[in-house]
């Protein structure tokens, strides 16, 4: 049997070809036109030079040595062989395929075992249908081994994928493919990888190979004018060699990373985190049981909020090698027990470098138990409505290829995306590149918020907890926690409408409708909120509390405020309250004062409902009575049409 093992550079496994040690075949077992024993001896002792590098993987200098063998005998079948699959362990397709057709057309009867090599190349430059036809005519050659069957038949499988996604996404043609190289301010002759970049879109940070298997995290400032030279993180996260993944958070507070800091770990690669104070990066904090464990943990990636992490392991109860994980951050500051994101999202195969988007509704990351192309690919993941993740969708050629793909990250703005290649400009090994993302696998376009939370006495700024509700369903979407300085920055999906709400024991809880669906994506708008102190008189207006025309029903969105209520209630158990209502002074005074009562005792029973002792409630209907703005306008009497509380009792 004829073992493609066997052949001249080539070692076809299920994923992927390597360099493996080269041996002449003196026969097929075909009747042949060229004769290995005939080539020219000094071809053949300059073969001898280029396997030696090949071995050592040392291929852009092997190259030249092999175009001096066709120099020295143009009728060396192997050395164009050899030849077009360098060029193919460089991803220059091209090259390789001319260089197989001319090996083929020299002794088309030799070349016949070589056609699963040249239609990967093929496939390479994304002809996939002739692909397809080359790899059945493999097929179809008797005696070769069950292991050069299995891996024509996993070549064919992704080639057929490939035809059935152009199918299905008839203008993918029309998507140019043009990854940049960042450059040598940021690449190296040593490997880039895992590139991260802030929210604001200023910063990327990425990890860099070294000698003697260390790695370091470095740093590069982005600008209109390109990137500074990249620099080492300064801190103490640097001092271990042994790392990984890196990532930072969305605001850039905080860096999450991979490594085997001694006497720290649980075991294997564990998830650590440093924060940035004006000192500089703090020491490397390990995230505890609930996330680490004695096995594999790496890649992580921190939700905008910074309360969900997405990692991946290799612990048991999987589903596979390596799994995708998510935990989330209590109230405490605590990572909840990590879970398994499920069977729809991993395979029996490695899902690896997940990314979460700003958006927090797109979530990246590589699979290679997913139909695909060969090798690992790069999915998408998007919520749905109900905030569930949807099914794994592969992002297509000509991002994905035959090849393995690693870790994405995109920005902000969702139109560029950073990762690592070892393309044919590559200034080593891994180098990282930016290309534009294709429209229909962009994450959704985002706002952003920023701003000040204060104490309204005092004006100092207070650290403050920042929720972001979605006024169509009242769902969570987003949750931040203030600096200690009462700072905040959140982003948010466009085409929605939100309410925000700031809570802090001690004081009354903010809450105010964001009518955004039709603002400008990318925009930043700054809202800093003071908050009240829990003080006797006290009052908050309710500002979700809607109700419909001559109806005391309470709105869906009612329910946002009156659970904060019920928060700051729990929180000070011996505070009392008075529910009041107000209309403005359109209709019957007897009729307003009527239904400004039914309101306000609508929350109270609301209140009460979730345990409140009545004891602590009263409620009033002042009707027009106390107005707070003109009535002679529509803007004033909508002011005036108010239900708000007012602390009575501490």
């Amino acid at each position: 049997m004829l073992d493609l093992n066997e052949l001249p550079f080539i070692n076809y496994c299920m994923k992927s070809f390597l360099v493996l040690p080269f041996l002449l075949i003196a026969s097929f077992g075909f009747a042949q036109s060229y004769n290995p024993d005939l080539v020219k001896p000094k071809a053949l002792d300059k073969y001898d030079d280029a396997i030696v590098l090949l071995k050592e993987e040392r291929i852009k200098e092997a190259i030249p040595v092999l175009q001096e063998c066709i120099l020295i005998d143009s009728n060396f079948v192997d050395a164009y062989l050899s030849l077009g699959a360098a060029y193919g362990q460089l991803k220059l397709y091209k090259e390789a395929v001319l260089l197989y057709e001319k090996a083929k057309a020299k002794d088309s009867i030799y070349f016949q075992v070589y056609k699963l090599p040249y239609a990967i190349n093929i496939a390479g430059l994304g002809q996939f249908e002739s692909a397809l036809t080359i790899v059945d005519e493999f097929l179809n050659i008797p005696k070769i081994s069950d292991r050069s069957v299995n891996a024509a038949k996993y070549r064919r499988k992704c080639f057929e994928f490939a035809i059935d996604y152009q199918k299905k996404h008839p203008n993918q043609d029309l998507y140019r493919f043009n990854p940049i190289n960042l450059g040598d301010s940021v690449n190296s002759i040593y490997a880039e990888y895992y590139p991260s970049v802030t929210v604001s879109d200023n910063i990327l940070v990425f990890t860099r190979a070294g000698m003697h298997m260390r790695e370091d995290f470095m740093e590069s400032s982005m600008s209109k004018k390109g990137f500074s030279l990249a620099k080492p993180i300064e801190g103490d996260i640097n001092i271990e060699p042994k790392k990984g993944a890196i990532t930072s958070s969305q605001d850039g507070d905080w860096i999450l990373f991979a490594g085997q800091f001694s006497g720290q770990g649980f075991g294997n690669f564990d998830i650590y985190k440093s924060v940035y104070t004006p000192n500089g990066w703090s020491e490397p904090e390990n995230l505890g049981a609930n996330i680490n464990t004695e096995f594999w943990e790496s890649s992580p990636s921190l939700s905008p909020d910074n309360r969900v992490l997405y990692f991946s392991s290799n612990r048991p109860g999987g589903y596979g090698g390596k799994d995708l994980y998510v935990s989330y951050r209590n109230a405490d500051g605590r990572w909840s027990p990590a879970r398994n994101m499920g069977p729809d999202i991993n395979t029996k195969g490695d899902e690896l470098a997940p990314f979460i988007h700003p958006d927090n509704q797109t979530l990246y990351y590589t699979s290679d138990g997913l139909p695909g192309y060969g090798g690992s690919d790069i999915y998408l993941l998007r919520k749905n409505v109900a905030g569930q993740w949807g099914i794994p969708e592969n992002i297509g050629y000509p991002i994905n290829t035959i090849e393995n793909e690693g870790s994405l990250a995109v920005s902000a703005d969702g139109l560029t995306a950073y990762y690592a290649s070892d393309r044919f400009d590559s200034r080593g090994d891994l180098d990282l590149y930016q290309f534009e993302m294709r429209p229909d696998i962009r994450p959704y376009r985002t706002l952003y918020v920023k701003g000040f939370v204060t104490d309204q006495t005092t004006g100092k700024g207070i650290p403050s907890s920042v929720e972001l509700f979605d006024n169509e369903n009242n769902k969570a979407l987003m949750k931040v926690q203030t600096d200690e300085k009462g700072e905040y920055f959140i982003t948010l999906p466009t085409g929605r409408d939100y309410t925000f709400t700031v809570n802090r024991k001690g004081y009354l809880f903010y809450s105010e409708q964001y009518t955004l669906s039709k603002k400008e994506a990318d925009s930043t708008y700054q809202k800093n909120i003071t908050l009240q102190p829990v003080a006797l008189h006290a009052n908050f207006v309710f500002n979700n509390i809607l109700f419909k025309n001559n109806s005391y029903e309470l709105p869906s969105a009612a329910f946002i405020e009156l659970d904060k209520l019920l928060q700051v209630l729990n929180e000070n158990p011996t505070i009392k309250l008075e529910i009041s209502g107000h209309t403005d002074n359109i209709g019957k005074q007897e009729d307003n004062l009527l239904l400004s009562t039914n309101r306000a005792k609508e929350i109270v029973s609301y209140l009460n409902s979730k345990g409140v002792d009545g004891k602590r409630l009263s409620y009033k209907g002042y009707g027009a009575s106390k107005p707070i703005a003109d009535n002679n306008t529509d803007a004033g009497r909508s002011m005036n049409r108010r239900t708000e509380f007012t602390v009575t009792e501490l």
